[in-house]
């Protein structure tokens, strides 16, 4: 395998040279967001609370809702953690979501 396959920026790569962290977070702060909210099921107010920038939490959490529509149309996989995107994840399609 060639290594800059291992060691180039993440990417969607919609665009040329575009990356991930172009309009993510650092991966290290969405990772801790989504950790919370995922996993231990933290709403924004909670995060906030554990000491995490509003701006950041409230961002991240758009950013999954905003999303949701992709996790419907992905294949099942397997789940890795206690929680995990899935059955039971899902948002009402008709309804803002709030925090």
């Amino acid at each position: 395998m060639p290594d800059n396959v291992i060691t180039r920026a993440p990417t969607a790569e919609l665009r040329e040279n575009q990356t991930d962290q172009d309009t993510l977070p650092p991966y290290d702060e969405l990772d801790k967001v989504l950790r919370g909210h995922v996993e231990e099921h933290l709403g924004a107010r909670r995060l906030i609370e554990r000491g995490f920038d509003e701006d950041l939490v409230r961002r991240v959490l758009k950013l999954v809702v905003q999303s949701e529509y992709k996790r419907r149309q992905a294949a099942p996989v397997l789940r890795v953690t206690a929680r995990a995107f899935g059955e039971g994840w899902r948002f009402p399609i008709a309804h803002g979501y709030r925090h």
